[in-house]
Parts: C-alpha cells; structure tokens; sequence
C-alpha cells in the first residue's frame, strides 16, 4: 500500500496558508500485507507478543503512520487519525472490507498538535491546540483537501495538555476538553480543567464539566446517552498516587475535584486546604497510578461474547515518570448499570519488562464489531477480533 499524499501544508498555530501540494505517491509508508522495502512494525514482528482472552487475535490494519492517535470512523467507511507532535491528519480506506487498510491519504500536515478528529454530516473536525477547523466534503476530495474552515480560534493557546480529543455528543454538540495548563494549578480562566461544548458552528459555547485536568478520551454510554471519560491524575504524588480516573457525567455542571482532590479521597498538599473530598463527584472507577488513561469507548458491536456488550474498553498509553513502568496496554472495566464491577486487562504484551515496543492511544468499535487500536509509538493501527 502507498501513502497519497495530496494535503494543505504548513498550516501551523493560527496561521492560515492555503497551500496545497499535488498528489505524491511515496513508499515510505506501507500496511500490512503490502510489500515494501522499509522496515516496519510488520515486518519486525511483535504481535505475537500481545496476550488476549482465548478466542481473541490482533492483527495490523494499517502501519506506516507516525503517531497515530484519535480516531473516528465515518458512515461511508473513511477511517480519521490524528497525531500530536507529527502535526499530520490521515484519512485510512480498506475498500475491499478485508480488514487490512487499502489506502493512506495525508490530509494536513504542518498543524498544532491535531489530536483530535471528528465526523459529521460529510465534514471532518480536526482540533488544534487553540482552535477547531473543519474539512467539508472530505470523503469526495480525499486527494485534493479543500481549504479549512475556522470553526472556533479563541481557545487557550497554552500546551501543557493543549491537546485535544473531539466528539460529538448525542445532544449534537461538539464536546472539546480543555486541560489544566500545568501538572497542577488553580486557574482563574473557567475554560482550564474542563469539559466543554458547542454547536457545531462553533456558538453556544459553555463549559460541560469542572475539575478534569486532562482528558483525552470518552464516549456516551449507548443505553442512556451519558457521558463517561478518562482524566489524568497529577504527577509527582508518588509512584501509586493519584490513580487516573474513570468517571461518570450523567448531567452538566459537576466537579470532579480537580486540583482540590484527587481520586475522590485524596486532598492535594497544595490547594486542598479548606476543601473537603465529600464535595466533588468521585471516579466511577480508580485505575491504575499513572497509566496515562487515554481512548475509552464502549463495545456496542455484537462480534464479541456477550459479556463484552456494552462494557469500556481503556487505551492506556503508559507511565513515564514511575520508577517501574506500567500501563502499556488495553483495560476492559466491566459495569453492572452504573457502577463499574471489575478493572482488568484486556490486552498487554506492549510492555516487556521495561522495555516498550508500542503505546495505545484510542480504541475504536468497526461496524463488523472487531476493535482498533491506535498506537502512536509504532506508528500503527491494530485491529483486535474475536475468532473463537
């Protein structure tokens, strides 16, 4: 498989070029099955590293895109990816449904940390760090992009967990969260620590949720439509404190105690004086301390046993300030309603020892109920589904 390369370059921070390069074909960039003379996750090997539940097998879907991170997939099949240091959007086609992606056209390249992509009514939403463009008509212009649209440009500019994970909610709103600017910080600005949303012209914008300091991750529970996501706990607490948090935001307006208290029973040494843990909303589930909980979906496909419907699967990508690495892997925590039962791994195999050979970032339910998985440290796409 080759790259296509037909993008708008060096679209960087507020700046907008409108230039676009003709459509290239390169073979730096290959899937797997697809012949190449680069060296690559495929060619290397590793999945068989990967521990699953027996009746489970992984496979690459694609490979060959440096930092692959958000996905979303749309109705017509087209498959999105962010990065964030790469500064690149990807549009993935596995035309013939084999499982194994066809095509990787390069979208944008030169943006400002693009974690974020979302899909609607035949336009793809890419968040930059400040502002929130949009790609009309995407899917019929995959190798000639049109020029962006500027849907919002007033976000905070700051980096420190500047980047964005988007999805649209199923009130239609765009929901964008903003990170606290900081490992941890009081911020005047109500916009920090926050979930917010908007329409999808960019109006109407108002804050969903308080006291998150980093989510880059969540989904709505397909059954009542509330929403759930990962937050990232503060660093330097030590090696098993804080946990990173699932949490639960069935209505607007809560807090979840952040930079106050941290996993629901914890004060902070620094701003939790006077505060009392009682006040704010808790985890649904505490998970593990510094793992770096990433994408969250549920599984609403019916390809997997029936005790997989309906439950979260968690990318986390991996600690990087603990003395003894952990995460690395793919967690399954089970519910019964609204209350998590069980936190478990689902697939590990990415950490050996202490040495890291991938680092998942989103997960994502297909149509035919397999799952992918995003792995922006081996620059490739997983496709994980149930054989037995």
């Amino acid at each position: 498989m080759r790259l296509q390369t037909s993008c708008f370059r060096g679209f960087t921070r507020g700046a907008l070029c409108g230039v676009f390069c003709g459509v290239l074909f390169v073979a730096l960039f290959h899937s797997a099955g697809c012949s190449s003379d680069e060296s690559g996750p495929t060619s290397s090997g590793g999945l068989d590293r990967i521990q699953l539940p027996e009746g489970f097998s992984i496979s690459y879907f694609a490979d060959g895109i440096p930092g692959a991170r958000s996905l979303v997939r749309s109705p017509e099949g087209t498959l999105f990816v962010g990065t964030r240091s790469k500064g690149r959007v990807y549009a993935v086609r596995d035309d013939n449904e084999d499982g194994i992606a066809d095509a990787v056209h390069l979208l944008a390249e030169g943006l400002h940390m693009p974690n974020g992509v979302a899909f609607r009514d035949g336009s793809l939403y890419i968040a930059e760090v400040n502002r929130i463009l949009r790609l009309d008509d995407i899917e019929n212009q995959l190798e000639d992009p049109p020029s962006p649209v500027v849907v919002r440009d007033d976000l905070p500019t700051e980096t420190h967990h500047g980047w964005k994970f988007i999805a649209f909610g199923p009130d239609g709103k765009l929901y964008v969260p903003i990170g606290a600017p900081c490992n941890v910080c009081d911020e005047e600005d109500e916009r920090f620590s926050s979930i917010c949303r908007m329409n999808a012209d960019g109006t109407e914008f108002e804050v969903f949720a308080h006291g998150v300091r980093n989510t880059v991750g969540f989904d709505w529970d397909p059954k009542t439509g509330e929403l759930w996501f990962t937050d990232n706990g503060r660093d330097w607490l030590g090696d098993n404190s804080p946990p990173d948090e699932l949490n639960h935001a069935p209505e607007a307006g809560l807090h979840f105690g952040f930079p106050y208290c941290h996993g629901g029973d914890r004060l902070d040494p620094d701003f939790g004086a006077g505060r009392d843990c009682d006040d704010y909303r808790p985890p649904a589930q505490k998970l593990g301390p510094h793992v770096a909980a990433l994408g969250m979906r549920f599984y609403d496909g019916s390809s997997f046993p029936s005790q997989y419907q309906g439950q979260i699967f968690i990318a986390e990508h991996g600690s990087w300030n603990r003395s003894s690495k952990i995460g690395y892997r793919i967690m399954l925590v089970r519910r019964n309603g609204n209350e998590a039962t069980t936190y478990e791994p689902f697939a590990e195999g990415w950490l050996q020892g202490e040495d890291v050979w991938g680092r998942p970032v989103d997960v994502l339910v297909l149509p035919d109920g397999s799952m992918l998985v995003s792995d922006d440290y081996a620059g490739a796409i997983y496709r994980i589904q149930y054989t037995g």
